[in-house]
């Protein structure tokens, strides 16, 4: 069964055809039927009545408005070929004289928006936030050290002086259910040590490295366990700032944890019936992710012996 998680599903066509012209992108930007979506300090505009969407606006906020070098990002087209930009109002002091443009709408934390906008929308938050975030961190070229041009709707930058290209840039991470017969694994990270939090096993993959190797590789690290069978679930993009998640089950081949102390507080043993009792927020001093997070899904797949493994 295919899954699509919290921050994936984006309807939008990104448009690869229209980034090949600048000029026509610059114009594209004041079209009666073009739709903006506002970011301040990379929260995006929300709108909570009648129902929770984002709030999408038009050109005309630009007017008087200081906007960031290069200008809204563009997201693409949807089915009726209306364009969809993104655009970073950070530099506005009071972000509320942008809200009040759109009725009951307000800039949100990202994570808690998408809990509750449709799930194609969250997709389309997620390519915005990733793609502004890039373009902060990523102003000045990396070969030559000269401040960089966005170009291609804001799908690469260009540096002026080298004429070197960077593209937008994706962290694929691993993340895994470990588990042996009806038992599984999950580790607290040193910064949840008190609030009984646990969860899958991740980490970032490396250079020349597949993805199950990958698996083995953090697994051992964090919990020394040896891993065999590794069996794909299903992905997630998690633009905090623009990573993908790619979830797996992982069959252990011993029961013997030597849990990292320097990266975990503590690995352990968890029973299928104990992960059930988790899942309805009954087992007593555990807390586990919560069904915005892939994690959960990968957890809820083996407990629930839903999972291809």
């Amino acid at each position: 069964m295919s899954i699509t998680h919290i921050f994936a599903g984006n309807t939008l066509d990104r448009g690869d055809h229209a980034r090949r012209d600048e000029i026509a992108l610059k114009r594209m930007i004041r079209r009666d039927n073009t739709k903006l979506l506002p970011f301040h300090n990379l929260k995006p505009l929300v709108k909570r009545s009648p129902d929770p969407e984002l709030a999408w606006i038009n050109h005309e906020f630009l007017d008087d408005l200081p906007i960031e070098a290069g200008g809204p990002k563009f997201l693409g087209f949807d089915k009726d070929q209306n364009p969809y930009f993104a655009v970073d109002v950070s530099t506005v002091k009071d972000p509320s004289r942008i809200a009040v443009i759109a009725d009951n709408a307000a800039f949100e934390d990202g994570r808690s928006a998408a809990i509750d906008i449709p799930p194609e929308q969250s997709g389309i938050l997620a390519q915005a936030r990733s793609n502004l975030n890039w373009h902060l961190q990523h102003r000045f070229c990396s070969f030559c050290g000269s401040e960089s041009q966005s170009h291609r709707g804001g799908l690469m930058r260009e540096c002026p002086t080298c004429k070197t290209q960077h593209f937008p840039r994706t962290d694929p991470v691993v993340i895994m259910l470990v588990y042996r017969g009806n038992r599984c694994v999950m580790g607290q990270t040193l910064g949840r040590q008190s609030s009984g939090f646990y969860s899958c096993l991740a980490g970032f993959m490396d250079h020349g490295e597949s993805i199950e190797e990958g698996v083995r590789r953090e697994v051992m690290e964090e919990a020394g366990l040896p891993i065999g069978k590794v069996t794909y679930h299903s992905s997630q993009p998690w633009p905090f700032p623009s990573s993908l998640m790619i979830g797996c089950h992982a069959e252990a081949l011993s029961e013997n944890i030597e849990a990292d102390p320097g990266e975990m507080a503590d690995v352990r043993w968890f029973t299928k019936d104990e992960i059930k009792l988790a899942l309805e927020n009954n087992l007593e001093g555990i807390n586990i992710p919560g069904p915005i997070a892939i994690a959960h899904h990968l957890i809820k797949a083996w407990a629930k012996d839903t999972a291809k493994i």
